[in-house]
């Protein structure tokens, strides 16, 4: 692994909105979740919230990644390290 992935970067104003909104988000997906457990909701009703959330814990991994690719890999490459 590259020593560039471990130290900390600077994200832009964007990427940091951006990863904050998605967080949000999910934060809000398993508070209703939570919420219907705690109202004592359908065992299916609760169940099908599941993909929201999962969905967009996945949105959030994405953007990371590709801000990943975005900075630290192009820098690596235009550096000449390939990882190996």
């Amino acid at each position: 692994m590259c020593d560039s992935c471990h130290k900390p970067r600077e994200r832009s104003e964007e990427e940091y909105r951006r990863l904050c909104n998605l967080l949000s988000r999910i934060e809000a997906q398993i508070r209703g979740i939570r919420g219907m457990l705690e109202k004592e909701a359908d065992f299916m009703d609760i169940l099908s919230q599941t993909p929201a959330a999962n969905s967009a814990l996945n949105a959030f991994s994405r953007e990371l990644l590709a801000q990943h690719r975005r900075t630290c890999v192009a820098r690596d490459l235009r550096a000449g390290d390939d990882g190996t």
